[in-house]
């Protein structure tokens, strides 16, 4: 398989494939195919599968895709604004993502959800109790809100990051939340109450736009018609919906 990522903010991914290859994909990701490529929608695992996805927030079932001939293309887009990465993973590697984050996949790769064992970081820590763990051997790419930042971490080596900016980490690193230090910084700082801290050693991969920034950056501008009907009591998801309607109104 071969791949080349095209595009600004709205990038794809096209993927050249050899006969008898295949990718797999959260249903409604693929942009554009060959006619010789043939699509299987399946669970991907049973059951078990299937519960774990709906925790993380991906489809319920995914979609693989066959090349019957070789240098058939298939291309997959992103849902928001943003970039695609491609990570490599060798066998009994795995890495941690944020939910949602997983395009699609070459390879033996393998998605389960991943727990995060400590409350405070469940609690406070922007991604929730859940996250996705991403491991097997092949490639994966991923969706990242805006753009992205590597970080190799050393042993013990830490990094500060405001909540909802981490993308993924290794699976050596660890996480824990600490609060901002001082009242006024807290009040007036406008970076919350909480941040989240990585330890490594392993990489650690942030994006630059989390969706809820994005959103509560675009929900003043838009029409008051879609603004009055937030009602969920979070105005960064109620936006964010809003605008995903609005494109797809568009399309």
């Amino acid at each position: 398989m071969d791949y080349e990522i095209i595009g600004g903010s709205f990038p794809i991914v096209e993927c050249t494939l050899k006969k008898g290859e295949s990718m797999t994909t959260q249903s409604g990701s693929m942009a554009y195919m060959d006619p010789t490529i043939t699509m299987e929608t399946t669970t991907n695992g049973g059951i078990g599968k299937v519960v774990g996805r709906l925790f993380t927030n991906e489809k319920l079932f995914q979609n693989i895709y066959t090349a019957n001939e070789d240098g058939a293309k298939i291309a997959f887009g992103t849902c928001v604004p943003g970039s695609i990465m491609a990570i490599k993973l060798e066998k009994g590697k795995s890495i941690i993502c944020q939910k949602s984050s997983f395009l699609a996949s070459y390879g033996t790769i393998e998605l389960s959800t991943f727990f995060n064992k400590k409350i405070g970081v469940g609690i406070f820590g922007g991604e929730g109790f859940i996250m996705q763990k991403i491991s097997g051997e092949g490639t994966v790419f991923i969706e990242i809100d805006g753009a992205n930042r590597e970080f190799e971490l050393e042993e013990g080596q830490q990094l500060i990051l405001s909540t909802g900016y981490l993308v993924s980490m290794s699976e050596t690193c660890s996480m824990d939340v600490q609060t901002v230090k001082g009242l006024k910084n807290i009040i007036l700082g406008g970076e919350g109450i909480f941040n989240t801290v990585v330890t490594g050693p392993g990489k650690v991969i942030v994006q630059t736009m989390p969706l809820p920034k994005l959103a509560n950056s675009i929900y003043p501008f838009l029409p008051q018609k879609v603004s009055t009907t937030a009602s969920s009591g979070n105005e960064a998801i109620d936006a964010a919906t809003s605008i995903i309607n609005l494109f797809n109104k568009k399309k």
